[in-house]
C-alpha cells in the first residue's frame, strides 16, 4: 500500500471494542490542539453484532463500524493504521494480515508470549516499511514511555524497575492473574533469568491515595520491550501489586464478572543510573483508570504513526524516541505522571 499524497484520506481502524477499544474510539474522535481530527475517518470492527448496532447509533457519523466475519479483514486501501484492541493474547494473526496488507500497526497486548512473538515480526515489518508498535497501554506502554524519558535524565543507565496496580476490566483481571501465577523474566548482568511469580515481595510506593503496596514478580512483558531500546541496563524488572487474598485465589479459575471497568490504577518506573559522575535514581509515577490511560496511549501511539513519526520495525514505545512529545499529548488528554523526590510534584 503506497503512502499516497499527503492530502489522501487516512483512516484509522479500530479492531476491538471491548473496554479498552472503546476508550480508543473516544480518544481517536478528540480533536488534536490544532481542532482537527487524528484522522480523516474511523472504522471499528467487532465480533459481535449487539456491540455493532449500539455503537452504530451512538458514533454515527463520526465512525464506521463494521461487524467481523471470521475472515481476512477488509479494512479499505484507505487505511493506514490499525489498532489491535482484542484481549491479550488474540492479536498475533490480526497484526499478521495487517503488515501484510501494508498497514501500519497499534497492538494493546500485555501478553508476553504474544509480545515476544510480535517482536519477532520486526525483520518482515521493516522489510515491508511499515512500523507495529507493541504494549501500548498503561503497563506497559506508559511505563516504557516513562523508563524512555527518565533514561535521557541520566548519563548512564544500569538499572530499570517497573511496578503496577490495577486492572481495565474482567479480562485484564484475568491476565494479571495469570501473570502472577505465570515465570517472571528478568533481564540481569546481560541474561534473562527466570524466577517464579508471586515472589520477591518488595513494597513499592506508588502516587497517592494508592500509596506503598506489596508487589511480587510477574510474567509482565515491560522488560521484553525496554531492555531493547536501553541496552546499557543490566537490570531490567517488573512487578504487580498483590494482596494476601490474591495468593489465596492464585491456584482457582478466574470467574470473569461483568465486562465492567476496573479502578484506579497505576505504574510506578524506577531507573538508576549515572549522572555527572554520581549514582542518581529517577522515579516517576503515574495514576489514573487503567482503560482510560491505556486507551489514550493507543490513541496517541496510532497519531504518531500516522504522521510519520514512528519509524518501521517491531518494537515498544521505549524505543519510539517520541517519549517527551507523546507524554505531553498524554498530559493534555489528562494523563499525567508525577516525580517522586522525597514527596510528589508535577513532572515537566
Amino acid at each position: 500500500m503506497s503512502a499516497g499524497a499527503a492530502s489522501a484520506p487516512r483512516r484509522i481502524a479500530v479492531v476491538g471494542a471491548g473496554i479498552v477499544g472503546a476508550r480508543v474510539i473516544r480518544e481517536l474522535l478528540t480533536p488534536l490542539p490544532d481542532g482537527t481530527r487524528p484522522a480523516s475517518g474511523l472504522v471499528v470492527v467487532t465480533r459481535r453484532r449487539e456491540r455493532q448496532e449500539q455503537l452504530s447509533r451512538s458514533l454515527g457519523a463520526d465512525a464506521e463500524v463494521r461487524l467481523d466475519a471470521g475472515r481476512q479483514l477488509e479494512l479499505g486501501d484507505d487505511v493506514r493504521v490499525v489498532v489491535v484492541a482484542r484481549a491479550a493474547g488474540d492479536q498475533l494473526e490480526v497484526v499478521r494480515q495487517q503488515i501484510e496488507a501494508g498497514r501500519h500497526v497499534v497492538s494493546t497486548s500485555d501478553d508476553p508470549d504474544e509480545v515476544a512473538a510480535l517482536l519477532e515480526l520486526g525483520e518482515w515489518s521493516r522489510a515491508v516499511g511499515v512500523a507495529v508498535v507493541l504494549g501500548a497501554t498503561m503497563s506497559p506502554g506508559l511505563s516504557c514511555l516513562l523508563a524512555a524519558h527518565a533514561a535521557t535524565l541520566l548519563d548512564r543507565v544500569d538499572e530499570v524497575h517497573v511496578a503496577r496496580h490495577g486492572v481495565a476490566g474482567p479480562a485484564c483481571a484475568r491476565q494479571r492473574l495469570r501473570a502472577l501465577r505465570g515465570t517472571a523474566l528478568d533481564w540481569r548482568d546481560g541474561d534473562w533469568v527466570r524466577r517464579p511469580g508471586f515472589s520477591g515481595r518488595e513494597l513499592n510506593w506508588f502516587p497517592d491515595p494508592i500509596g506503598g503496596r506489596d508487589c511480587y514478580r510477574a510474567e509482565l512483558a515491560e522488560p521484553l520491550l525496554i531492555r531493547p531500546a536501553l541496552p546499557s541496563a543490566q537490570r531490567v524488572t517488573a512487578r504487580l501489586a498483590a494482596s494476601r487474598r490474591d495468593r489465596a485465589l492464585a491456584p482457582f479459575p478466574v470467574l470473569l464478572p461483568p465486562p465492567v471497568e476496573g479502578g484506579v490504577g497505576a505504574v510506578r518506573v524506577e531507573v538508576r543510573g549515572e549522572r555527572a559522575g554520581e549514582r542518581a535514581t529517577v522515579v516517576y509515577g503515574a495514576l489514573d483508570r487503567p482503560a482510560i490511560a491505556s486507551g489514550a496511549v493507543a490513541a496517541v501511539a496510532a497519531i504518531e504513526v500516522l504522521h510519520g513519526h514512528v519509524p518501521a520495525g517491531a518494537a515498544g514505545l521505549a524505543a519510539s524516541g517520541r517519549q517527551l512529545p507523546m507524554l505531553q499529548e498524554l498530559a493534555r488528554r489528562g494523563v499525567r505522571t508525577a516525580v517522586f523526590e522525597g514527596g510528589m510534584a508535577s513532572a515537566a
